[in-house]
């Protein structure tokens, strides 16, 4: 199968997997949407939906970036439709937005539960 102009929605997709995903279908030629959280620059992760989209562009494919967090529906359907408008529709999705924390469930904090949860 080629992905060659084929539109992929990529969750999770500034760092990790999801962006390693995404350089490989954009060397392919695919038009790859990222939507992820990170907009700016965090001093304990890598990357952002920009710098991901910079290096989908050098790597040969059409990139759109999208602030997106998954656990709100609302932005999840605006992401969705912006991509589709702007690409043309969406052929492929891939779900790899995730959170983990390996910590026993006695020890983790409500919100760090509830983040993994709402994410995974």
């Amino acid at each position: 199968m080629t992905f060659h102009k084929k539109t992929v929605f990529i969750t999770g997709g500034s760092r990790g997997i999801g962006k390693a995903i995404a350089l490989r279908l954009a060397r392919e030629g695919a038009n790859v949407a990222i939507a992820a959280k990170t907009a700016e620059a965090h001093p304990k992760l890598d990357g952002t939906i920009h710098t991901a989209a910079a290096e989908i562009e050098a790597a040969g494919g059409k990139a759109l970036a999208l602030q997106t967090d998954i656990r709100y529906e609302d932005q999840i359907e605006a992401s969705v439709r912006q991509a589709a408008e702007h690409f043309g529709g969406i052929d492929i999705l891939v779900n790899n937005a995730s959170a983990i924390n390996l910590l026993p469930t006695e020890m983790l904090e409500a919100k760090r539960f509830d983040l993994m949860h709402g994410i995974n």
